[in-house]
């Protein structure tokens, strides 16, 4: 079951939900086939619901969204990226147990 606090992005709400954002935010560029992006779903849910208020978590489908990924040079997914003032600050790739991605993410929350 997904967050509620997760935010599906695509070209048409980027600039406010990510860019002009004024907390943090992590990105997920997945599809729909990918078996790692399945794994670490639920983690990210989890996260979104730990963590609504400091950072904010969002998705992108890349089959849907290519153009966002081509921008970012996601060339295999998952990758999760950082954003903090519309700018990334980290990029992370492949499915991450949920302490390693929180541990990442404190310096930014």
């Amino acid at each position: 079951m997904a967050s509620k606090n997760i935010v599906h992005l695509n070209g048409g709400n980027w600039q406010t939900e990510v860019a002009t954002s004024a907390q943090p935010i992590l990105v997920d560029f997945w599809a729909e086939w990918c078996g790692p992006c399945k794994m670490i779903a639920p983690i990210l849910d989890e996260v979104a619901d730990q963590m609504a208020g400091k950072l904010k978590v969002g998705k992108v489908n890349v089959d849907e969204n290519q153009d966002l990924a081509a921008q970012f040079h996601v060339r295999s997914i998952p990758t999760l990226l950082v954003f903090k003032g519309g700018v990334v600050q980290e990029q992370m790739i492949g499915a991450l147990r949920k302490t390693e991605l929180l541990a990442k993410l404190k310096a930014y929350a």
